[in-house]
């Protein structure tokens, strides 16, 4: 019977924060981990991640059966997921950062650099902006949360594009498909509404 909640350990993301929000959000049972059987025994799945997108990649692809047990417990077998920031990116096809590198290819797109048509829109995007849901999804609602990042998903479907916000133009704020779910913000940083969002994740039954 699957158990608990699994926060990926892979080197990349501000974990403590992650798994200080998930409790204050509700979660009973966070295993910050990097141990493919905990994934596959886990209720649901967290990936946070910092940094550029080749070497969070490498650092999950780095630990053995880590990305097969992420393949097998996500797509397999439907478990509830949620990617944060660059790990979120990592469910792309490719990013382009530092050339051209592979994701885990749940969603299709690439992760390119921001372009922002606005010149006061500068690069890295940082700081708080509106999350505006495209197509209606249980965990997104119109809302502030905190931004930092430089490279921004494109999806290659419309209909995986969740939410969007503005920074000198269009950007991806959040992306799903059926169990997975990802957001370029970071809701451990988003005070209520980050708290809220990480609430309905974990009630969260697709």
């Amino acid at each position: 019977m699957p158990d608990g909640l699994a926060l990926i350990d892979y080197g990349a993301g501000n974990l403590r924060s992650v798994e200080n929000a998930l409790k204050a959000a509700g979660a009973s049972d966070v295993r910050v981990t990097a141990d493919p059987d905990v994934v596959r025994q886990a209720e649901r799945i967290v990936l946070p991640g910092v940094g550029a997108f080749a070497a969070c990649m490498g650092a999950l692809s780095a630990i053995p059966g880590m990305v097969e047990a992420l393949n097998e417990r996500v797509i397999d077998q439907a478990a509830p997921f949620l990617g944060i920031c660059v790990g979120m990116q990592l469910m792309a096809d490719a990013g382009e950062e530092f050339g051209t590198h592979p994701g885990l290819g749940w969603i299709g797109g690439t992760v390119a650099k921001l372009e922002p048509h606005d010149p006061q829109a500068r690069v890295p995007h940082m700081g708080w902006n509106d999350v505006v849901p495209v197509n209606p999804h249980p965990l997104i609602v119109p809302g502030e949360a905190y931004f930092l990042h430089s490279f921004g998903f494109r999806v290659a479907d419309p209909a995986t594009l969740a939410a969007t916000t503005d920074h000198g133009g269009t950007v991806t704020a959040a992306i799903a498909r059926d169990n997975i779910a990802g957001v370029q913000f970071h809701p451990e940083k988003s005070q209520a509404y980050g708290l809220a969002l990480l609430n309905r994740f974990l009630d969260w039954r697709p």
